[in-house]
C-alpha cells in the first residue's frame, strides 16, 4: 500500500480530468485521506472558494506554489 503525499489540512490545486466540471479546478484543502481505489490514492477536498467538497485521485492535485 503506498503512502499518501498529502496531508490533512495541506493547501492544493485542483486540476480536473477531461470530461469533467472545469468550474472545479481551483484552490482546496485536503479534508481526509481516503483508501486507495484502482491503485490510485485518493482525498476528500473542499473548496476555499465555494466550500463545495468533492472526492480526488492523488494525481488531479498538486501543491500550492
Amino acid at each position: 500500500m503506498a503512502a499518501h503525499k498529502f496531508s490533512i489540512g495541506q493547501a492544493l490545486q485542483f486540476s480536473p480530468g477531461l470530461g469533467q466540471d472545469s468550474k472545479a479546478k481551483g484552490r482546496y484543502k485536503v479534508v481526509r485521506q481516503l483508501p486507495e481505489t484502482g491503485n490510485v490514492l485518493q482525498y476528500r477536498i473542499k473548496s476555499e472558494v465555494d466550500g463545495q467538497e468533492r472526492v480526488v485521485r492523488e494525481d488531479q492535485i498538486e501543491r500550492r506554489k
